[in-house]
């Protein structure tokens, strides 16, 4: 599980490292016995961790700071008793993503399928029509930008989603830009099924107006997934993408470095 906030109890005078990796620990702890058991009371908590209900309440209050976790009326089956309903405290959808889930494997089980029954095309046109559907947010931002900037705009319109992108000037001797992704949440996927990573590229292509060349991936083993997008005439010499379309959507070389 990734920390998502959490605690176990430090002795006074600990140094103040030791007690914030405690903290974290218990938290991850009561975060963990909710997953487990289900909405929880702070009573039910505080029984199956051994804690004091007053430092189960601190954790809850912080894990829902951090939206891991969030406040419910507990569910009453039959007749209910006087008095309000006792208070649970459940898990939010973000708190369940901090815990290792099987969403890679269900998607290239998924992929798998597609392909296994209607070929290796089929896989291709579901990775275009999924990144069109994403594509839709970065069309509005970089069609608000300047020529010049649509760049950086669509790598802010990607940070928006998830990809931690930036763009730059290329080093020399390339004249353009790099868009640089630090981070991909299919790269696990990509790795066996580099079509996401052909249809993303085809699409920047087709969003910036230009070809683009993909030099690196973060699914074939690179720290970082960049794209060259080249300003002006392309340097001699320079590979070049071959076009897809009268669009300028380009092949890539996605999934593997160039030559």
């Amino acid at each position: 599980m990734k920390n998502v906030g959490e605690a176990q109890e430090a002795p006074t005078g600990a140094p103040q490292e030791e007690l914030a990796t405690g903290e974290r620990s218990t938290r991850n702890r009561v975060a963990r016995s909710i997953l487990d058991h289900g909405p929880s009371t702070v009573a039910d908590l505080a029984g199956r961790l051994g804690l004091t209900q007053a430092a189960v309440r601190r954790h809850l209050d912080a894990l829902a700071q951090e939206n891991v976790v969030e406040p419910r009326e507990k569910r009453v089956y039959g007749a209910r008793g006087r008095g309000r309903p006792a208070k649970v405290f459940a898990l939010t959808d973000c708190g369940r993503d901090a815990f290792d889930q099987s969403y890679d494997k269900l998607a290239a089980d998924a992929l798998r399928w597609i392909g296994q029954t209607h070929g290796e095309e089929a896989v291709a046109a579901f990775a275009r029509a999924r990144v069109a559907e994403q594509a839709k947010a970065y069309r509005a931002a970089v069609e608000a930008a300047s020529p010049e900037n649509r760049t950086r705009a669509l790598a802010k319109a990607l940070t928006a989603d998830g990809y931690a992108a930036t763009a730059r000037s290329a080093p020399p001797p390339r004249s353009g830009e790099q868009l640089c992704q630090h981070h991909c949440p299919v790269a696990h996927v990509a790795e066996q099924y580099p079509q996401l990573c052909e249809a993303e590229t085809e699409i920047f292509s087709e969003l910036l107006g230009t070809h683009v060349q993909r030099l690196a991936t973060i699914a074939h083993g690179d720290g970082v997934c960049t794209t060259f997008i080249p300003r002006g005439e392309v340097p001699q010499g320079t590979p070049q993408t071959t076009p897809r379309t009268a669009n300028h959507a380009s092949a890539s070389t996605a999934g593997r470095n160039p030559a």
